[in-house]
C-alpha cells in the first residue's frame, strides 16, 4: 500500500466534515450568535479572562490539545497494522473528537467560562459534580504523566534536543512581553523573530552540544522529569499572556508548518507502507502495547480521534479567551480536525519504517531479542541521525526517525538527516510540553475550585499561595508516574483515563442537550457516547485484570506498589465514570418523561 492512496482520501473526508457537518451543528445545535458578550469580555482580568484574536487563540488551543496523543498514540498503535488506527482516526475525529471539543467550548462560553465539573454539579446533580471533580483530577494527572513520558524518553541524554527545547522558553517570554506589553498587536513582528530564532536553535544546537557547555544539556531521565516539573510550575502560575499563550502560539507555527511539510513530503515521495494492514498481534501478545486490537487500539490512539482532555482545555482556558462566538467553530471543531491529520501522518510515517526497525526502537533490547527479528536499516539510520535510537520505547523516537527519513528523501535534503531528526524531536517535545503546561494550569483551576468549597481563600486564582500550592500538588502527582513508570504501564493507563474523561464529558453533553429541549439533535453526542463508553470500560477492566493486578501480586516485589497504584487509579476512574453515567441518565430520563422541566436557554446558560 502506498501512502498517497491513504492521505488524499482522508484529507478529503476531513474537509467535507468541516464544511458540512460542523456547519450543521453550529446552526442547529449551538445557534452561534456574535451579538452575545463572551466571558473574555465580560470578565476580562488580564490574566485568565483575556479576549484573544481568532488565529492566535487557534494557535493556543491547538498547541494545548495536540500533545503526545496524536503523535505517539498512532505510532504505538502501528503494532496492530496501519488499517485499524487509520479507520478510527478518520471516523473518530469527524464524528466524535471534533464534536466533543467544540461542544464543550460552546457550552463553557455560554456559561461564563465555567469548568466541566462545575457545569456537571449545577446542571446534573451535586453528586455528579463531586464525582466529576474527583474523576477529572485523577484523569488529568495520569494524562500529564502519559504525555510527559514521551518527552522524557526523547530528551534524555541528548544535549542537542534539550538545548533546542530550552531556547523556546526565554523566547516565548520575550514574545509575550513584545506582543502584549511593549508593542501590543505587533503579532507579525514577534512571529517572524520567534520562528527565525527557533529554527536557528535547531541548526546551531549541534554546535552547542559539541561545545564546552554541551554537558550542561545532557540530562538523565530523572533530571529531564525534574526540569520539566520546574518549567511547568512557572508556566502554570504566570499570567497566560506572559508564557503560556506566546509559547503555544509560537509552537503552533512549527506544528502546523511541519505537518503540512510532512504531508507534502508523503505525497511527493509516496512511500510504501511496509507494515501490514493487520499485523499478527491483532489478537494480543504484542511487544509494544499489551492486549488485542479491540479495545486497545482505541485507548492507544487516544487524542488523535477523541480526547477527554480536550474538554478540560475547552472549558479551562480557551473558553475564557474566545473573542466572539463564531470563533468556536474553527477553534473547537477545526483544531481537532488538524489534530486528526497529525495522527494520520504519524501512523503513515511509523508504518513506512521496516517493521523490524520499528520494533527495535519501540521495545527494550531484551524484548526485541524474543521476537526473533533482525534490524534492516537501523544501523545506517543511527549513523545518519547521530544518535543511538534502539531501545527507546515511547513512539516519539521512532516517529522522529520516520519523519527525518521522509524529509531527507526530498530533493536537496539527502545530507541533512541529523538536522531533520533533531528538528523532529523538538517538534514533538514542543507539541507535548505546551499540552502539559496548559493541562497543569487547568488542574490547578480544578483543584482550587474543588478545594475552595472547603476553604474559600483557596478558590481565589489571584491568591499566590493557593495558586502555587495547587500547582505543585498537580505537578508532583504526574511526576510520580513518570518517575516510576514506563510506556507499557503508563500509556494504557493514560489511554483509559483520557477516554474515560471523554465518556464523562459526552454523558454530561447528552444531558445538557436534553435539558435545553433540543432532543432531536441529541444523537450528535449520544452516538459517540455509546461507542466510547463500550470500548473504554472494556479496556479499563482488562487493564486491571491482565496488566496491573498481576504486577501488584506477582513475584517481582519492586513493581508491587506500582501495580497497586495503577489498579486502584483505574478502578477509581471506572467507578466515577459509571456514577456520572447513572446520574446523567437519571436526569435525562426525568426530563424526557416530564418529571423535571426543560430549562430555558436563559436558565441553563446563566
Amino acid at each position: 500500500m502506498r501512502a498517497l492512496y491513504i492521505i488524499v482520501p482522508a484529507l478529503c473526508i476531513l474537509v467535507i466534515a468541516y464544511r458540512y457537518y460542523s456547519a450543521f451543528i453550529a446552526a442547529k445545535l449551538w445557534v452561534l450568535d456574535d451579538t452575545r458578550v463572551t466571558p473574555a469580555h465580560a470578565r476580562n482580568d488580564g490574566a485568565n479572562y483575556f479576549p484573544t484574536t481568532r488565529w492566535v487563540l487557534f494557535g493556543h488551543h491547538f498547541a494545548a490539545i495536540a500533545g503526545a496523543g496524536p503523535l505517539v498514540g498512532p505510532v504505538l498503535a502501528a503494532q496492530f497494522g496501519y488499517a485499524p488506527g487509520l479507520i478510527w482516526l478518520v471516523g473518530g475525529v469527524c464524528l466524535a473528537g471534533a464534536v466533543h471539543d467544540s461542544f464543550w467550548l460552546w457550552a463553557s462560553v455560554r456559561r461564563n467560562g465555567r469548568s466541566l465539573a462545575d457545569i456537571a454539579r449545577t446542571e446534573v446533580s451535586p453528586i455528579a459534580g463531586v464525582t466529576a471533580g474527583i474523576a477529572i483530577l485523577f484523569i488529568l494527572v495520569i494524562a500529564m504523566a502519559g504525555l510527559g513520558l514521551a518527552v522524557v524518553n526523547a530528551l534524555a541524554d541528548s544535549a542537542w534536543a534539550t538545548f533546542t527545547i530550552f531556547i523556546t522558553i526565554p523566547l516565548a517570554l520575550v514574545m509575550g512581553f513584545y506582543m502584549f506589553r511593549w508593542r501590543p498587536g505587533a503579532t507579525k513582528e514577534a512571529t517572524i523573530v520567534g520562528v527565525t530564532v527557533m529554527f536557528l536553535a535547531v541548526v546551531y544546537g549541534r554546535n552547542v552540544a559539541e561545545s564546552a557547555i554541551g554537558h550542561w544539556f545532557v540530562l538523565s531521565h530523572h533530571q529531564v522529569t525534574f526540569a520539566m516539573a520546574l518549567y511547568t510550575i512557572a508556566a502554570a502560575t504566570l499570567p497566560v499572556w506572559m508564557l503560556l499563550t506566546p509559547r503555544a502560539y509560537l509552537s503552533t507555527f512549527m506544528k502546523i508548518g511541519t505537518i503540512a511539510f510532512l504531508v507534502v513530503g508523503v505525497m511527493v515521495l509516496n512511500p510504501e507502507l511496509k507494515a501490514p494492514a493487520f499485523s499478527s498481534f491483532i489478537s494480543g501478545g504484542g511487544p509494544v502495547i499489551p492486549g488485542a486490537v479491540f479495545p486497545f487500539v482505541f485507548i492507544t490512539i487516544a487524542c488523535g480521534a477523541i480526547s477527554g482532555f480536550h474538554g478540560l482545555v475547552s472549558t479551562g482556558t480557551t473558553s475564557k479567551m474566545i473573542d466572539k462566538e463564531s470563533d468556536i467553530r474553527p477553534i473547537g471543531y477545526g483544531a481537532m480536525l488538524v489534530e486528526g491529520v497529525v495522527g494520520i501522518v504519524a501512523i503513515i510515517t511509523a508504518t513506512a519504517l521496516n517493521p523490524s526497525d520499528y520494533y527495535a526502537i519501540n521495545t527494550t533490547p531484551e524484548v526485541f531479542r524474543t521476537l526473533g527479528l533482525a534490524v534492516v536499516n537501523l544501523p545506517e539510520l543511527q549513523r545518519e541521525v547521530g544518535e543511538i535510537v534502539t531501545g527507546r520505547p515511547g513512539g516519539a523516537v521512532s516517529l522522529a526517525v520516520g519523519m527525518a527519513q521522509i524529509f531527507s528523501g526530498l530533493p536537496g535534503m539527502g545530507k541533512l538527516m541529523a538536522y531533520w531528526y533533531h528538528f523532529a524531536i523538538m517538534f514533538e517535545a514542543v507539541f507535548i510540553l505546551t499540552t502539559i503546561d496548559s493541562g497543569t494550569r487547568i488542574g490547578r483551576f480544578l483543584l482550587q475550585e474543588f478545594g475552595g468549597r472547603l476553604w474559600k481563600p483557596l478558590a481565589r486564582t489571584d491568591w499566590l499561595p493557593g495558586t502555587l500550592g495547587s500547582t505543585i500538588v498537580i505537578v508532583l502527582s504526574w511526576a510520580y508516574f513518570i518517575w516510576t513508570g514506563n510506556v507499557s504501564s503508563v500509556w494504557p493507563l493514560f489511554g483509559v483515563a483520557n477516554q474515560l474523561l471523554a465518556v464523562v464529558a459526552l454523558a454530561v453533553a447528552t444531558m445538557l442537550v436534553i435539558n435545553i429541549g433540543r432532543q432531536r439533535y441529541v444523537w450528535i453526542v449520544f452516538l459517540p457516547l455509546c461507542f466510547v463508553t463500550i470500548t473504554t470500560l472494556t479496556a479499563g477492566v482488562l487493564n486491571i485484570k491482565d496488566n496491573y493486578w498481576p504486577m501488584a501480586v506477582g513475584p517481582d516485589a519492586s513493581v508491587h506498589l506500582q501495580g497497586y497504584v495503577n489498579s486502584l487509579s483505574t478502578a477509581i476512574m471506572l467507578v466515577c465514570a459509571v456514577i456520572i453515567l447513572a446520574e446523567t441518565s437519571r436526569r435525562s430520563l426525568s426530563v424526557l418523561t416530564g418529571r423535571m422541566p426543560i430549562l430555558s436557554l436563559t436558565e441553563s446558560e446563566a
